[in-house]
């Protein structure tokens, strides 16, 4: 039975990824675009292959000259031999004709060689700048941002300009020169003749321009539809167990029907006018042929013209215009590769919001004494999440951070490690600020567990030597004996070398826990930092944990988000967080006898109450 959809759920796009995050990105893709900006760009990585391409057209000359040669040898045989009946002379100049036309093909699949390999030299290039760009953006950025938009521009636009720099820079190049090789030959062979042979590139280049013109707008637009569908198909996958849990396949399948057939509105017109070019540039060229032949035929019924060169012009009627239609054609569809690069300089061109100031110090030898001083903060401006805090976390001391879910616990981690920067206020880490601190020396000596847990496509053995990737193999299997999970490690079939599944799937949130710990323990950081470290695991486990944990901690300062409140009761000082404003601070038992906010969070975990009846 077929749903019907309401024009509200057709607006709406699963997960919200290619939608609300993916706005950023989309909303600069509808922007008008400065074309001779990114051919310069996509030049200028292209010229870092100077001299293969210098070979590259010297052999594309070569072949060119090959290609011209056999006509005219042809329309020789015609007039010096046919005619006379010379069949030595005739065979001969066969022979030789047979030899260009090999040559010719030769050299044109040796160019062909060296231009795949240009081209994806220039691609990987490309990709690698990308890349090497994306890891320098700052997370919000990526909050804005949809991974499957972000892919999208790594495969398929990437993908575009590979193809037209693989296919068409040599055809292009080769085109050129057979174009103004045919028309030099042609003038100097007959000007009539000639004049005639190119009376058609008007109509070329004014159909072209008027095609280019409707086209580019609707690659551009072709692409941005198939990055909001390539979004909506990664978040779908990776959030697969909640559309089962809530048995919306049936709901996802209309949504991704509606974005799919989108898509195919969008490539219908971006390739309509292209369906219509290739017809009528075969019309234009057969006209051209038939306007060579009766002039030709013309002209050798005068006497002002060889039977034999007449042939010459025919052939060289084909070779001109096969080229102009050829570069027309690519001239359409290097406008999707210019869309795709177009998106791909979007994300290059994205500034970095955290960075280093020049004269920005290292920091070594941490003591781990950390003040937080007025500090105010908003994800969005406008709306702060943090109001005016300040604490002070002296060398070793535990600090616990406690309260309502979306209080700004976790944000003040955020700040510590300078996922982002603060809006006002100062944050000081052994008495430096630390937005005068190297950010990568700073985040070297935290070690972080966060509540969502990450773990890469490798072996066990990678995945925790990740927290330092010198660590020996001794190394690394002390510190998953530390965090407890060599337990669970060593009934695995491979132990150690056994390869994880995409983000640990093939593991339980617990393992995948116990494995983010033991890569914190072998970082050995000076200060930790543990959110919700102890969540996903069972009480026998998070036993465990914390006695592992507690020996991590001594002499480190340490941050600990936990809302099971009874995992906090050694903190030398919980902060108790309300809305972005610290409302409490003290040690458990202080807080306790304090009978205030601190006291009813607790209680209310042993009595069953919720935060708001308190």
């Amino acid at each position: 039975m077929n749903v019907p959809i309401s024009e509200d759920q057709k607006k709406r796009v699963p997960f919200g990824g290619a939608g609300e995050k993916g706005g950023k990105i989309l909303a600069s893709a509808e922007r008008a675009k400065d074309k001779r900006s990114v051919m310069v760009r996509l030049w200028g990585y292209l010229s870092s292959q100077g001299r293969k391409l210098l070979l590259v057209v010297f052999l594309v000359a070569a072949a060119t000259g090959f290609e011209l040669l056999g006509p005219y040898l042809m329309g020789v045989a015609i007039d010096k031999y046919i005619a006379t009946g010379n069949l030595r002379g005739l065979a001969f100049i066969v022979c030789i004709m047979i030899l260009a036309y090999i040559m010719g093909s030769g050299i044109t699949l040796v160019q062909s060689l060296i231009m795949a390999e240009v081209s994806q030299d220039t691609v990987r290039h490309l990709r690698k700048d990308l890349f090497s760009h994306l890891q320098t953006l700052s997370l919000r950025f990526f909050d804005q941002s949809s991974h499957g938009n972000l892919l999208s521009r790594f495969s398929n636009d990437v993908e575009n300009i590979s193809n037209v720099l693989n296919e068409g820079a040599a055809q292009f190049i080769a085109g050129v020169l057979m174009i103004a090789s045919v028309t030099v030959v042609m003038f100097m062979m007959d000007m009539k003749m000639a004049l005639v042979t190119i009376s058609v590139m008007p109509f070329v280049f004014l159909l072209t321009k008027w095609i280019a013109a409707r086209t580019r707008k609707g690659y551009r637009m072709q692409q941005q539809s198939l990055g909001i569908l390539n979004g909506v198909i990664e978040e779908t996958v990776v959030g697969q167990r909640v559309v089962k849990a809530y048995c919306k396949e049936h709901d996802v399948i209309q949504s991704f029907d509606r974005l799919n057939l989108d898509y195919r509105d969008s490539a219908v017109k971006a390739q309509t006018y292209m369906t219509v070019f290739g017809p009528i540039f075969g019309f234009l060229n057969n006209m051209n042929f038939a306007m060579v032949a009766c002039a030709g035929g013309y002209f050798a019924l005068k006497g002002s013209l060889t039977v034999g060169s007449v042939a010459v012009f025919l052939s060289y009627s084909r070779q001109f215009f096969r080229p102009v239609t050829q570069i027309s054609a690519m001239y359409n569809s290097i406008q999707s590769a210019l869309a795709g690069a177009e998106r791909v300089f979007e994300v290059m061109g994205e500034e970095p919001e955290i960075v280093d100031i020049p004269d920005a110090q290292p920091l070594t030898n941490i003591r781990g004494d950390v003040i937080f001083e007025h500090v105010t903060f908003a994800y969005e401006k406008g709306n702060p999440v943090l109001k005016d805090i300040s604490l002070h976390a002296s060398p070793g001391e535990t600090i616990a951070l406690v309260g309502p879910t979306g209080a700004g616990k976790t944000t003040i981690i955020n700040l510590l490690t300078r996922f982002y920067d603060i809006e006002s206020g100062n944050i000081y880490v052994d008495g430096q600020r630390i937005d005068q601190i190297q950010k990568n020396s700073l985040r070297r000596q935290l070690g972080i567990v966060l509540q969502e847990t990450f773990l890469f496509s490798d072996t066990v053995m990678e995945n925790i030597r990740y927290g330092k990737l010198e660590a020996t193999d001794e190394e690394v299997i002390a510190a998953a004996e530390l965090s407890g999970a060599s337990s669970f490690i060593n009934r695995l079939p491979k132990n150690y070398e056994t390869p994880l599944a995409e983000k640990g799937s093939n593991l339980s949130h617990g393992q995948r826990q116990l494995l983010s710990i033991a890569r914190a323990i072998l970082a050995d950081p000076s200060i930790l930092i543990l959110d919700e470290a102890t969540s996903s695991v069972d009480t026998r486990t998070e036993i465990n944990i914390q006695t592992a944990l507690l020996k991590l901690m001594e002499g480190r300062t340490s941050f600990v988000i936990a809302h099971r409140l009874s995992t906090i009761r050694g903190a030398d000082n919980v902060i108790v967080i309300d809305k972005g404003e610290i409302v409490e601070q003290g040690t458990h038992i202080e807080l306790l006898a304090k009978k205030g906010f601190y006291s009813r969070l607790y209680m209310s975990q042993f009595k069953g109450r919720s935060i708001s009846d308190l």
